[in-house]
C-alpha cells in the first residue's frame, strides 16, 4: 500500500508541479532554454556516461531515456554526476533528457551512433628533439575493417585521417565516429640542452668548484670517468675537463674547460643560505678587498659587484683577485631557497551535513602550524561548528586564514501515517523534520497545511545535504453523529432562512451553543438543541456581520464526545 502511494505521490507532484508551470502562457521570452548534455563515448559496450553541460542549480529533477528497447531506459535525477547506460547493440538511438526547473518540463533529445570499437595498431610512444615534425599513421586491424564512411578525430574534437602531424608533447588518440579504440601514442620531446662549462678558470688555491652540464633526458660522460650531470673540482686536480651529454631524441653534445690552480687563499663569501618569502628580493654581494674589478655571476652578470635575485636557485660569484703569488680568481656559492606559495587558504565559509567530517589543509609546504586548538599538524579535522584559524610558518614566512564552518542536519521529513477523519473534522498537516526550505504539493510553503479534501498531500524539502519526501493519504467520513449548521441566515420574518439551528441525525445529549460577535462578546448561548438564534440579544436585532458559533454535545449511544466550530454570516 505504502509503495502504491508513493508512485501515485511521484505521479501527484509531477501533475501538481506540472499545472503550476502551465498556469499562465509562457512567451517566447519566458521559455526555458532547452538543456544541453554531452556523452563520454559511442562505443559498443562501454560505460557510456551522459553529463549536463548547463547549471544545475537551476534544476529541480531530471529523467533520462537512452532510446534502448533492449532495457527501460530511466536513470536516477542526479544532476552533478549525470547518468550512464550501456548500449549491446550497434545502430542510432535518439537519447531525451527531461529537465524540470520550477515545475516546469523542458525536453531535449540527441542522436547518438553506437559502433564497434576499432582495433589500431599506432606507433610506440616517442622522444623528439625540440619541436621535430613527427606524423602518427594508424593502421586498422583487418578484424574490424573500415568502410570508407566513418568519421575520424583526433584529440576527441579535431578532423583528420589515418596519419596525423605532432609537434608538441602529448599523447595522442583516434577517434571513430566518437569511438576510440584502446591504443595511443605518448609523445616527448627534449629540449636542446644550453649548458655552458664557462671560460678557462685560474683559482686561488684552496678553492673548489661544481662543472655544471645539466640537461633534460640526457646521459653523461666526463672525461675523468664520472657519469653525473656535475663533477667537483678542487686543490691539485688542474687539467682540462671535457664532457659527453648523449640527449635522447637530440643527440650528443660536448664541452670542455681548463681549470688551473694558483696564487694565494683569499677569504671570500656571499653569505648564508637564506630563504625568500613570497614577493621579497635579496642583494647578494661580492666584497673581496683584493679584487680587480672583474667579477661573474652565474646568472651572466659581469664586472658588477652585487645583483638582486627573488628566485630559488644556487648562486656564485667568481672574483679575480691579486695576491702576492700572482693572480687568481675566488668563487662562493649561495642557495636560495624561496617560497613560491601564497597565502594558506582554507577556501570559503561552508556548510556540512552532520555525521561528515571536514578536513581542512593548510599546504604551505614543509613547515610549521598552529591551529586555533593549539594542535600543530598540517591538516585539521572539523566535526562541529565554528570558526577554524591556522597560522602556518616557513622560515621567516607567515601566513594565516580562518573559514567559518555551519552544520546542517539531514533532513527526515515525517506527515504522519495515512489517516480516516471525518468530514467536519479541521486536520493540519505540520512539515516535521524539513527544515527551513520545503514545498507543499500546491508549492505553498506555509507553516501548516489545512486538510479540506480527501487526497494525497505531499512535502519536499531541501537543503545542502540532501532532499526528503513524504506523503499522507487523508480521506474522510461521514460520521454518525454530525451536526450540521448553516453558514449564514437572515432574520426578516420573511419565512425562509429566519432561524439558526442545528439539523442532526443523532440523538444528542449534553448539547451546548454559544454564539460570539466579532470583539469576543457572547450573544447566544443554548443548552437544547431544538432552540435556535434570531439574531437578537435582548430582544435587539443584532447588525449585520459575521458570528462565531461553538457547539459542544454527545452521541447518546456511543458516548463520543463532539466539538465543533464555525462562522455564521447574519444579514439584514
Amino acid at each position: 500500500m505504502k509503495s502504491l502511494l508513493k508512485y501515485q505521490l511521484c505521479l501527484l507532484i509531477l501533475l501538481l508541479t506540472y499545472a503550476a508551470g502551465r498556469s499562465a502562457p509562457r512567451t517566447a521570452a519566458t521559455r526555458v532554454l532547452l538543456t544541453n548534455f554531452i556523452y563520454s563515448s559511442t562505443c559498443l559496450n562501454d560505460s557510456i556516461s551522459f553529463r549536463i553541460t548547463d547549471d544545475i542549480d537551476e534544476i529541480d529533477s531530471v529523467k533520462w531515456n537512452f532510446g534502448d528497447p533492449a532495457s527501460l531506459g530511466l536513470d536516477s535525477t542526479n544532476r552533478e554526476q549525470g547518468a550512464g547506460h550501456v548500449y549491446r547493440a550497434g545502430g542510432t538511438y535518439t537519447v531525451t533528457l527531461r529537465a524540470y526547473r520550477a515545475g516546469v518540463e523542458d525536453i531535449t533529445t540527441q542522436t547518438i551512433t553506437i559502433v564497434q570499437k576499432k582495433i589500431v595498431n599506432m606507433p610506440p610512444d616517442i622522444t623528439l628533439c625540440d619541436s621535430t615534425a613527427f606524423a602518427i599513421n594508424v593502421i586498422v586491424d583487418p578484424s574490424t575493417p573500415l568502410t570508407g564512411m566513418e568519421v575520424i578525430t583526433w584529440q576527441d574534437t579535431i578532423p583528420g585521417t589515418l596519419s596525423f602531424n605532432v609537434t608538441e608533447m602529448g599523447t595522442y588518440r583516434i577517434k571513430f565516429d566518437g569511438c576510440q579504440p584502446d591504443d595511443s601514442t605518448n609523445v616527448f620531446y627534449s629540449p636542446v640542452p644550453d649548458f655552458d662549462l664557462g671560460a678557462d678558470l685560474n683559482l686561488c688555491t684552496d678553492e673548489i668548484i661544481t662543472l655544471d652540464a645539466t640537461a633534460q633526458n640526457a646521459d653523461y660522460l666526463w672525461s675523468n670517468g664520472e657519469t653525473t650531470p656535475t663533477i667537483t673540482v678542487m686543490n691539485n686536480m688542474s687539467g682540462t675537463y671535457m664532457v659527453e651529454a648523449t640527449v635522447t631524441g637530440c643527440g650528443v653534445y660536448r664541452d670542455t674547460i681548463t681549470v688551473n690552480f694558483s696564487g694565494m687563499p683569499q677569504p671570500f663569501s656571499l653569505g648564508p643560505d637564506t630563504l625568500l618569502c613570497a614577493g621579497e628580493t635579496i642583494r647578494l654581494i661580492a666584497n673581496v678587498p683584493s679584487a680587480t674589478g672583474a667579477v661573474r655571476w652565474s646568472n651572466g652578470v659581469r664586472n658588477i659587484n652585487y645583483i638582486d635575485v627573488s628566485t630559488r636557485n644556487n648562486y656564485w660569484a667568481l672574483v679575480t683577485t691579486n695576491t702576492a703569488l700572482g693572480t687568481c680568481d675566488v668563487i662562493d656559492t649561495i642557495a636560495v631557497n624561496y617560497n613560491p606559495l601564497r597565502d594558506v587558504n582554507l577556501g570559503n565559509d561552508t556548510t556540512v551535513c552532520r555525521g561528515e567530517e571536514l578536513v581542512l589543509t593548510a599546504n604551505y609546504g614543509t613547515g610549521s602550524y598552529l591551529w586555533q586548538d593549539g594542535s600543530k599538524q598540517a591538516t585539521f579535522y572539523v566535526d562541529s561548528p565554528g570558526y577554524y584559524y591556522v597560522r602556518a610558518q616557513i622560515g621567516r614566512c607567515v601566513s594565516t586564514d580562518t573559514i567559518r564552518v555551519n552544520y546542517d542536519d539531514t533532513l527526515r521529513v515525517n506527515l504522519g501515517p495515512d489517516t480516516l477523519i471525518c468530514r467536519l473534522d479541521r486536520f493540519i498537516l505540520y512539515p516535521n523534520g524539513a527544515g527551513t526550505n520545503y514545498k507543499w504539493q500546491d508549492s505553498s510553503t506555509v507553516a501548516s497545511f489545512t486538510v479540506t479534501a480527501p487526497g494525497i498531500y505531499a512535502i519536499v524539502a531541501d537543503n545542502t545535504c540532501n532532499r526528503s519526501t513524504d506523503s499522507v493519504e487523508v480521506n474522510m467520513q461521514q460520521c454518525d453523529c454530525t451536526v450540521f449548521f448553516p453558514t449564514g441566515f437572515s432574520p426578516n420574518n420573511d419565512g425562509t432562512n429566519d432561524h439558526f439551528r442545528p439539523v442532526y441525525r443523532c440523538l444528542a445529549q449534553d448539547y451546548k451553543l454559544w454564539i460570539y460577535n466579532r470583539w469576543g462578546e457572547l450573544m447566544f448561548y443554548t443548552t437544547d438543541p431544538t432552540v435556535s438564534w434570531t439574531g437578537s440579544l435582548n430582544g435587539k436585532p443584532c447588525t449585520t456581520g459575521t458570528y462565531v458559533w461553538i457547539a459542544d454535545y454527545k452521541d447518546s449511544t456511543t458516548g463520543k464526545q463532539y466539538n465543533q466550530r464555525g462562522t455564521v454570516t447574519l444579514i439584514r
